[in-house]
């Protein structure tokens, strides 16, 4: 089963989802997963951050969880900056919360549990990143208005 996801679809889910569950969110700023959280909320996303060390703690002034299945909130994306051997346990609980979107950044990949979270109905976007594509559609907004 192969995971091909083109720009059209990248911004339908963009666009469609409106709760993600961060899972690897850090309070370190200069952290990719902070800046990502960041951009997220900044554009009206309501992000769930998920980090054991953190439990109950707030992360960007969101409370933060352990697990994914510690959210008492339907999850449209989650949204991963985990290695990549922590995506089996990821993907059995996305398939219990029922998420629609299962994002794994830049370099993260597990072939054997991304294709289990597809046979359950579960997108997977992989080596893409939110804030990289916000500035691809900003690009191509401002290419459009100079038409």
């Amino acid at each position: 089963m192969k995971n091909i996801i083109d720009d059209q679809l990248v911004d339908e889910i963009l666009r469609k989802t409106q709760t993600i569950a961060l899972i690897g969110a850090s309070l370190k700023e200069e952290r990719p997963s902070n800046s990502v959280m960041r951009n997220l909320l900044k554009r009206g996303y309501r992000v769930f951050p998920v980090n054991p060390g953190h439990e109950g703690g707030e992360i960007l002034g969101q409370k933060c969880f352990a697990r994914l299945i510690d959210i008492p909130h339907q999850i449209d994306m989650v949204d991963v900056f985990r290695q990549s051997k922590a995506i089996p346990e990821i993907v059995e609980e996305a398939i219990l919360c029922k998420v629609k979107t299962l994002w794994l950044q830049l370099n993260i990949g597990h072939k054997d549990a991304e294709r289990k979270a597809q046979l359950q109905g579960i997108t997977v976007v992989t080596n893409r990143c939110p804030n990289i594509e916000f500035r691809r559609q900003e690009r191509y907004a401002q290419i459009c208005k100079q038409i």
